[in-house]
């Protein structure tokens, strides 16, 4: 009977196997399309011609002597100051996910232990400026950074990003808050410490996954935005999306959509580092605030 059940398996782990492994070719072809050709010049990558030229290279052969060049890399990175770019992305980031994280780990918890109605209805309005559209939000700001002649730099972007992100990291770590018993929390100030100190040294010990979870879709929504930094942010001060959408939008000069690829890549890099770090937070994290314990 059991041998009976195997084969009667064996066809539908073949066919999940085969569709997985579909799913990982389509999903992974066009990352690595875009990385191999990150390494061609423009004439053999975007070749209307023959597509084959993007994987022989016969004119980046002719060009530099090499089947692959690191000649958009170096474009991009050093000639079009793809690096200051990037930097600013760092900061943006990172100040971002350390703001929204600080914020919504203390409003969280307040409104996870609250037994008032009010923290409800907080969560709905949080959730409304959630659902409103970006650009309804930054043009709130635009006229206060004008009068203040502060448009165009780092710190206008951060408070935007971080006032969008709020909502969203309040709820989520409301979630996480509420599947850590409250007794947890009474249990250590029986033992002496105050509300504050059981909320440290008790309860956030057991919210690393929740926070690594939420902190990394935060890093995320400042990492790939476009709208608020292009509208906030002088040329000077563009994080990396924008100035990628920079070499695209100048397609009639040559070498622009060579740089775009490169940049693409660089900023792809990061993500898949990440990922790979903190996977099993990710995972745990998620299934811990699906389910409220």
């Amino acid at each position: 009977m059991a041998s009976r059940t195997r084969e009667q398996s064996i066809p539908l782990r073949t066919l999940c196997i085969g569709v997985v492994a579909v799913w990982i070719i389509m999903a992974a072809f066009p990352f690595l399309w875009t990385a191999w050709g990150s390494f061609k010049v423009e004439p053999d990558f975007m070749s209307r011609i023959n597509w084959i030229n993007a994987l022989t290279g016969p004119r980046t052969i002719e060009q530099t002597g090499s089947a692959f060049s690191n000649s958009a890399y170096h474009g991009a990175w050093v000639d079009q100051g793809f690096w200051q770019a990037a930097l600013n992305t760092a900061i943006v980031t990172v100040s971002v996910v350390v703001l929204s994280l600080t914020i919504a780990t203390l409003g969280g918890y307040a409104l996870a232990r609250s037994g008032f109605k009010y923290a409800y209805w907080l969560l709905i309005i949080a959730l409304v400026f959630r659902a409103m559209p970006h650009i309804t939000l930054v043009s709130g700001y635009l006229l206060p950074f004008f009068e203040l002649n502060i448009w165009g730099y780092l710190p206008t972007s951060i408070i935007v990003l971080v006032a969008i992100n709020q909502p969203f990291t309040l709820w989520m770590l409301h979630a996480f808050f509420l599947t850590i018993p409250k007794d947890l929390d009474e249990s250590a100030m029986v033992d002496g410490c105050t509300r504050f100190q059981a909320f440290r040294l008790a309860v956030m010990p057991v919210m690393w996954p929740g926070i690594v979870t939420t902190g990394l879709f935060s890093f995320l929504l400042a990492y790939n935005d476009f709208t608020v930094t292009t509208l906030l942010l002088s040329q000077d001060n563009q994080t990396m999306v924008p100035k990628i959408a920079s070499f695209l939008g100048s397609t009639q000069t040559e070498g622009n959509v060579m740089f775009a690829v490169a940049s693409v890549v660089m900023a792809i890099i990061p993500l898949f580092i990440l990922i790979l770090i903190f996977q099993r937070q990710i995972v745990s994290g998620l299934t811990a605030g699906a389910v409220k314990g």
